[in-house]
């Protein structure tokens, strides 16, 4: 007779651990269903588009590792925790709305720096919308679940800010009413000099397909290019005009760009876990890194009231990669 099978205390992927699986573990870890079979990633339509776009983009990535599902988010966020963390960052910025509005702080600004906001802040929701397109396709290309997720968090966070530069834009038209505030912004973002730049490195990344190259690009060359031009290099020209609000804003955002950046890291770190991975890293940086400096050398060079903008911008990307050991 044969003995009854003694059933998993947990999922049998974190059997081997000799403790309780963290809600981290038991809700983020080994959840892609298409990752099973790497010949047959689709399970529907095995010849398909979309199940030769994953073997050629993803499978066939030259960045590889024996097990993506050993990564990490440093940050160990969850859907539940992200909506608790997000929620008390919202609440902080409401409260930063509500208590300049009632002081009428946008009309307390100069036409002078009400132009720049025009010209500088407002077209930054197509911006920032191409940052939340490129998470989006980190979502559905990552090799891991653990990375989509992450992916998926900066998302979130992108449509975050595109959705306050959108109630921004409509505060300053109340209170700057000739500025042109909510009536020329898809027009500066695509014609506006101080713009191009980043239209260009932007469109390039969304048109990269390799989900490697993809992250590369995004996260350790045109997203930490963006967030030191538009929220430090630009939240710092505004405390020099008496833009205390735009600071206080552009801080908060920064907030959530260093959570990019740690979990930005620690995909690194996993991948060079495989050494052939490195040079490669390495080579997709140096690719892109030009595009981003001439970014940021269009975009910075025209904040007003800060003259090391550019090269403040272009050292601070560096300085990131280099702690990457992806540079020099």
């Amino acid at each position: 007779m044969t003995a009854p099978l003694k059933p998993l205390k947990t999922w049998s992927h974190l059997a081997k651990r000799r403790r309780k699986p963290s809600e981290y573990e038991i809700v983020s870890t080994n959840l892609l269903w298409h990752t099973r079979d790497a010949d047959q990633p689709w399970d529907v339509g095995h010849t398909g588009f979309m199940a030769d776009w994953y073997r050629k983009y993803r499978n066939g990535s030259p960045i590889t590792h024996p097990d993506w599902n050993s990564f990490r988010d440093p940050d160990e966020l969850v859907y539940r925790t992200y909506n608790i963390l997000q929620d008390g960052q919202e609440t902080y910025v409401e409260g930063l709305l509500d208590q300049h509005n009632a002081e009428q702080h946008d009309k307390g600004l100069s036409a002078e720096w009400a132009a720049t906001l025009a010209q500088l802040y407002t077209p930054s929701r197509y911006l920032l919308h191409t940052v939340q397109m490129g998470s989006a396709y980190l979502v559905h290309m990552a090799p891991a679940s653990t990375i989509a997720n992450c992916a998926a968090f900066q998302a979130a966070d992108s449509l975050r800010w595109v959705s306050n530069v959108a109630y921004r834009t409509a505060e300053l038209g109340l209170a700057h009413p000739g500025a042109g505030f909510g009536e020329r912004e898809r027009e500066l973002w695509e014609e506006l000099p101080a713009w191009q730049g980043f239209r260009e490195l932007m469109e390039r990344v969304l048109a990269t397909f390799d989900w490697a190259e993809a992250f590369v690009a995004l996260n350790l060359v045109a997203k930490p290019a963006i967030d030191e031009a538009l929220f430090r290099q630009l939240g710092l020209s505004a405390r020099r005009h008496g833009d205390v609000l735009y600071a206080f804003l552009a801080e908060a955002a920064l907030r959530d760009s260093e959570r990019s950046r740690r979990w930005a890291s620690a995909l690194v770190a996993t991948m060079s876990e495989v050494d052939t991975n490195v040079p490669q890293l390495s080579k997709w940086v140096a690719k892109w890194q030009p595009y981003a400096a001439q970014a940021l050398r269009t975009y910075a060079g025209e904040i007003p009231e800060n003259p090391e903008a550019v090269e403040s911008a272009i050292a601070a990307v560096q300085a990131f990669q280099r702690q990457l050991g992806l540079t020099g």
